[in-house]
């Protein structure tokens, strides 16, 4: 199975950091929505593709502009939402990374369907600031549900620069930082 890791546009979070880390609820800059745009002439989805987003604005403003008027399976998920990388255990999940409810993701982006996840207190938990341990295996399960979901092989994954990096940790079995992380609406393809 192909996996395309895409990180979200521009959001409003980024512009004057640490200070808008504290937004709640991000959207996309009108940079974020250029940034998406040319991504979409990038990737051409077509109507076999799954995406797959975050329960954010910002990942799910991304995702409706990649997949535009073509007739893509669109899911939302918060075992893709974000993920603080590194851990920092004594850390709490900023405002800006919060995750839209199961209720606001849907009534906001009624095009995407929710992706029935493995547990389902994750909706109110998410993933940011989850053990590593715990983490690595429902990252395991995530991919072995992921291949349920596609009909071509293929599924694009929008989400956060701290859970690509993680996901792809497990993957590959390989320690990975900062510098690892893709730029915004930077795409990578992992074959799992």
């Amino acid at each position: 199975m192909e996996i395309v890791f895409i990180r979200h546009g521009q959001g409003e979070h980024t512009l004057n950091v640490p200070k808008t880390l504290h937004i709640s609820d991000p959207s996309l800059t009108n940079e974020g929505i250029i940034q998406a745009t040319a991504l979409k002439k990038e990737l051409s989805l077509t109507g076999k593709d799954v995406i797959l987003s975050s329960p954010t604005q910002r990942t799910l403003q991304t995702a409706s502009i990649l997949c535009e008027d073509i007739p893509v399976r669109k899911l939302v998920s918060p075992l893709v939402a974000p993920r603080m990388f590194p851990q920092l255990p004594e850390e709490k999940t900023l405002p800006c990374d919060e995750i839209l409810s199961k209720e606001e993701a849907v009534g906001r982006f009624p095009d995407f369907y929710l992706h029935e996840s493995l547990r389902g207190d994750l909706w109110e938990l998410g993933i940011n600031t989850m053990p590593p341990k715990k983490f690595k295996v429902l990252a395991e399960e995530f991919l072995k549900a992921c291949e349920q979901l596609t009909i071509n092989n293929r599924i694009h994954i929008v989400s956060h620069d701290g859970t690509i990096t993680s996901i792809r940790e497990v993957i590959t079995g390989r320690t990975l930082t900062r510098e690892d992380f893709p730029k915004e609406t930077g795409w990578l393809s992992v074959i799992v």
